[in-house]
């Protein structure tokens, strides 16, 4: 009976020990915005959520209109993806959520921006997201061009496990503003605009600026990590304009990876395997009209 009542204890121990090792992945869904099948925040961030929801130990909570109703969500929050309109408008910079988030961030929370959600104004705003995630947009010095780069190139990273090469058309940024010598940060998805895409027209403002075409042939980095000193991670993305574009399994698969390396969840050899259908892709769509 003793040895019984033992085993039974260690098995409770054991189901309270894997719930207590459950790491939760918070997704911030902007609000609607642009036309129909272009900056769907929510519909992306539900993807992300059915993309991840077989994954072991992982819980992941996605909440519309930016931001939660209820801030306490946060405090339990074991990594964070801002995945919104950026600017004067980025969520993460309202009110008093900037102190917010550099608390989390103390904590050794994770912290990842997608897409416009990388863009802030510089002075502040811009510094935080230089401590959160190594780098940010900025207005008139980063650009914003519809293109198709060539990711032929991918470093050994666990945030590439399973990645193949690939290539989708998308307002990819480039040009950010880096912290101090990139320190800490790793460049994940990189390639080499051509001429005619740093002549622009960018998206807007349509430019061209000065700076970019005297790069010619630079290498320029459309996704990468971040090692803080806090002992946290983050990440940045600059794609996620065209909602269809969650339908490439490598384009998605690299988002979902570092998704786990910023939760600190151990990544399987073969990168988070998802499987996402034309149905999928066109639920949860944000009510714009028509396509």
């Amino acid at each position: 009976m003793k040895s019984i009542l033992i085993a039974g204890m260690l098995a409770l121990l054991s189901v309270g020990s894997l719930f207590a090792e459950a790491k939760k992945i918070v997704l911030l869904a902007g609000k609607p915005s642009h036309g129909p099948g272009d900056h769907e925040f929510n519909a992306g961030c539900m993807l992300l959520q059915k993309s991840l929801q077989n994954m072991p130990g992982v819980e992941v909570d996605v909440h519309p209109m930016g931001w939660p109703k209820r801030e306490s969500v946060l405090e339990s929050a074991d990594a964070i993806l801002i995945y919104a309109d950026g600017g004067n408008g980025h969520p993460a910079i309202q009110q008093n959520r900037m102190q917010l988030l550099d608390k989390l961030a103390k904590k050794g929370v994770g912290i990842g921006c997608a897409h416009y959600g990388v863009e802030v104004p510089k002075g502040d705003p811009g510094e935080a997201l230089q401590r959160w995630i190594g780098g940010y947009y900025e207005h008139q010095y980063s650009v914003n061009p519809m293109w198709s780069p060539h990711f032929n190139v991918l470093p050994e990273h666990p945030v590439t496990r399973g990645v193949q090469p690939f290539q989708v058309r998308d307002e990819w940024y480039f040009n950010m503003r880096w912290r101090t010598d990139m320190k800490g940060v790793t460049p994940i998805l990189s390639a080499q605009p051509s001429d005619d895409v740093r002549e622009g027209p960018y998206v807007w403002p349509k430019g061209p600026y000065p700076h970019i075409q005297r790069e010619k042939g630079k290498t320029e980095v459309m996704m990468w990590v971040m090692d803080r000193p806090d002992g946290g991670r983050g990440f940045g993305f600059t794609g996620g304009h065209h909602h269809v574009n969650w339908g490439n399994d490598n384009f998605r698969k690299i988002v979902l990876n570092a998704l786990l390396w910023i939760a600190k969840v151990e990544i399987p050899p073969h990168g988070v395997v998802s499987f996402v259908t034309n149905n999928d892709l066109a639920t949860n769509l944000d009510p714009k009209g028509k396509r």
